[in-house]
């Protein structure tokens, strides 16, 4: 067979373990690591080594089979990010069952469209998310049993606790399930699994332009991520992703393999976000464009001289924040951006060549990219622009209750939707959403640039746009803005501002909406569709 020249092909170059069992894989090397701290609260300073997610990770796989969990049973877990979060995750597969992470933002309708595509047995709860959403869950019928974290215990739960910590007391032989001895780690043994066909996690996709999917991940994808050929340097990070998302579930697992030891923050505060860099001098920054912007955009003071290494997904980062990162962090030797999507399971293409302003970077091992037209499926060559198509050994199986044909084409690459190019070096460079691109006339209007292009005025803090229906054009831009506190700015001067900028097709027809915030999901992706309704709902907050 000859390659096809105009497709991209990364390196050859992983090897995986000959037992395709992603518990055992994990287990054994955080036990590798067990005096290791692997996990450091910057809020709280709690320390976690790897030897206590892997006993309580053992205890919990076990209880679990006592309490009846086999192999394909699906097992969820619902939290912020808190101790008790990995080791319910890595039991839950160690006992042979598939674990499914839930957003704990989701509204009630989001949540019951999930649970529904998965139908958990059980389910792991943060008092957060339990108080939350408790009612919704006990109305669930396929959900037979609820551990919550901490202390507290409602009626008709069970402590995790119970069945991660040992308790010689009590009247263990009533329950079943409930351990009077740790289980030694040399004595136990991950549930046996098919690796190369059976599920290991059900995801979601982020649901940017409609409801959730089921994504469905095996063993073997997840093992061949965490496999990398090279060595990583292992730099103390810092990172803000909720767990129950790609981008922190995946990750955090890969960083486990190798022994890193990490800080972590349950949740965005500019302040505290500065501080912990400077106590605990981090190297290394895990984050969102989003919040990226924001923290260049602050006028803290903190010893950032740390951070060598700064690493950005989830969304666009645009050139104007890469240069005011370089001020804000004056140690940094490179901002590296990648792209991805839960569908791969977690990379495409990285950037780690820092004169590669903008670019997502190169793609990675075992993966194949073409750029096709999205009406004429032809494949194009670099520099022109077209829909990304992904085939990999760690692309998913599939979405839960979708033919593959509608995703992935005849010769098996997955459709991404995903609107972008690779330039004469073959770096990679996103330009929009396919379903997000504005038709306005005969053109297609990327909402990225426009609100690169916003972003620039020093007035502005967030931006989103939206194309909304024009009797003659079709659509025309319409911009939703966030200001600086304290300063104002009119409709007038922000439309000449982009028309200044940009050729006509991209002006701001549509107006300009102020509000308080861009409505954005975890990962810091804006949700357009919540900016069309509000568009059809309701005028700005001047």
């Amino acid at each position: 067979m000859i390659k096809n020249p105009k497709y991209v092909y990364g390196p050859v170059d992983r090897y995986v373990t000959a037992s395709l069992n992603f518990g055992e894989f994990i287990l054994n090397k955080i036990q590798e690591n067990r005096d290791t701290v692997a996990l450091i609260n910057g809020s709280t300073h709690e320390q976690l080594t790897y030897g206590e997610i892997a006993q309580e990770a053992m205890n919990i796989a076990v209880s679990l089979r006592r309490m009846g969990i086999r192999k394909g049973d699906v097992v969820a877990v619902s939290s912020e990010n808190r101790r008790e979060f990995w080791s319910s995750v890595i039991g839950i597969i160690c006992s042979g069952a598939i674990a499914t992470t839930i957003n704990i933002g989701y509204t009630n309708d989001e949540l019951k469209h999930v649970m529904g595509i998965a139908k958990p047995k059980f389910i792991f709860l943060s008092p957060l998310a339990y108080k939350t959403h408790a009612k919704n869950y006990r109305a669930l019928p396929y959900l037979k049993k609820i551990i919550i974290f901490g202390d507290e215990r409602p009626t008709n739960t069970i402590l995790y606790k119970d069945i991660a910590i040992p308790n010689s007391g009590g009247n263990n032989k009533k329950d079943g399930y409930r351990l009077t001895e740790n289980i030694k780690y040399e004595e136990f043994q991950a549930a046996d699994v098919d690796g190369e066909n059976d599920t290991l996690f059900i995801l979601y996709s982020s649901g940017t332009t409609g409801l959730p999917k089921g994504v469905v991940i095996s063993h073997l994808n997840v093992i061949t991520l965490c496999s990398p050929s090279t060595p990583i340097p292992p730099l103390r990070g810092l990172s803000i992703t909720p767990w129950y998302h790609t981008m922190g579930l995946i990750s955090n697992l890969a960083s486990f393999t190798r022994g890193v030891s990490s800080v972590y923050l349950p949740k965005f505060d500019v302040d505290l976000y500065f501080k912990t860099v400077e106590k605990y001098q981090i190297s290394q920054l895990t984050v969102v464009p989003a919040a990226l912007i924001a923290l260049c955009k602050s006028n803290l003071k903190y010893d950032t001289s740390s951070v060598l290494i700064i690493y950005c997904g989830a969304a666009p980062l645009y050139e104007e924040t890469a240069k005011a990162v370089r001020e804000k962090f004056p140690s940094v030797q490179a901002l590296l951006q990648g792209y991805g999507m839960t569908e791969t399971t977690l990379a495409i293409t990285l950037n780690f060549n820092p004169d590669k302003i903008g670019s997502v970077g190169t793609v990675i091992s075992h993966t194949i990219v073409k750029v096709v037209n999205p009406e004429t499926r032809e494949v194009l060559g670099p520099n022109q622009e077209g829909e990304i198509c992904v085939k990999s050994v760690m692309v998913m199986k599939g979405y839960i209750g979708k033919d593959r044909k509608d995703d992935f084409d005849e010769e098996g690459f997955l459709r991404t939707g995903d609107i972008g190019y690779y330039d004469d070096d073959q770096y990679f460079y996103i330009v929009d959403r396919l379903k997000e691109l504005i038709k306005y006339k005969a053109y297609q209007v990327p909402p990225a640039e426009i609100e690169t292009v916003l972003l620039k005025h020093p007035s502005i803090r967030e931006a989103g746009v939206v194309g909304i229906p024009h009797p003659t054009a079709g659509e025309v831009p319409l911009a939703f803005v966030a200001l600086q506190p304290g300063v104002t700015l009119t409709e007038k001067e922000i439309q000449d501002f982009v028309a200044e900028r940009l050729s006509n097709p991209k002006h701001l027809r549509g107006g300009v909406r102020f509000i308080d915030e861009v409505p954005k999901n975890q990962t810091g992706k804006i949700l357009r569709r919540e900016l069309r309704k509000i568009a059809k709902t309701r005028k700005s907050k001047l």
